[in-house]
């Protein structure tokens, strides 16, 4: 959502649509609950309730049907002694939900709903999250219509920056681009390299 990255394609691609995956819009109010739950670490101090709602961090940012018994049992005393930080858990859900719809109508309607509660909802972080997303709200709701993420870009780009960790470091590019090029370019080798048995 970075503005250089809308002024590079606007000016040599001034016809592209410009479109925002739900990875980043997910991980903007992820990030906002997160520091929700660091600054009630800080409100609370390092007692029992501190460590509780220092430990919860992985439940409040998994997805529900990721949850184990342990995680459910977090999230339910969470719910019970700390409405602000179930407030940032229930409204990271909300919008996961309302990045789920099919239809561009209701998925506009359901985050216009989502930006109109995080706005009032006097959690710091949510406020700026929900400005940012109304900042970028057309490139969201274009992801709505496109449905186009760039998933397969990022995981291409961590393979090939896994390949150059596996090598420790070329001394040159030339190595590198000759290691990217038999490891991901589909070069068939003659003879094939023997398996082991």
């Amino acid at each position: 959502m970075s503005a250089g990255f809308q002024k590079a394609i606007r000016r040599h691609a001034p016809n592209a649509t410009i479109v925002f995956d739900r990875f980043h819009v997910q991980r903007l109010v992820s990030d906002a609950l997160d520091e929700v739950r660091r600054a009630q670490v800080r409100y609370v101090g390092l007692g029992e309730k501190g460590r509780a709602i220092k430990h919860s961090r992985f439940a409040l940012l998994k997805s529900p049907w990721n949850l184990t018994r342990r995680d459910k049992q977090k999230l339910s005393e969470l719910q019970r002694t700390n409405a602000q930080l179930y407030r940032a858990y229930l409204l990271k859900e909300t919008l996961a939900q309302a990045l789920d719809y099919r239809q561009p109508g209701h998925a506009r309607r359901a985050l216009e709903d989502w930006l109109a509660w995080a706005s009032r909802s006097k959690l710091k972080p949510f406020v700026t999250a929900a400005r940012t997303i109304r900042k970028q709200f057309d490139g969201i709701v274009a992801y709505f219509e496109e449905r186009l993420t760039n998933g397969i870009v990022e995981g291409f780009n961590n393979k090939l920056r896994m390949i150059a960790r596996r090598a420790f470091g070329f001394h040159t590019p030339d190595p590198l681009i000759s290691m990217l090029h038999l490891c991901c370019g589909g070069i068939q080798l003659d003879p094939p390299v023997p398996t082991p048995t």
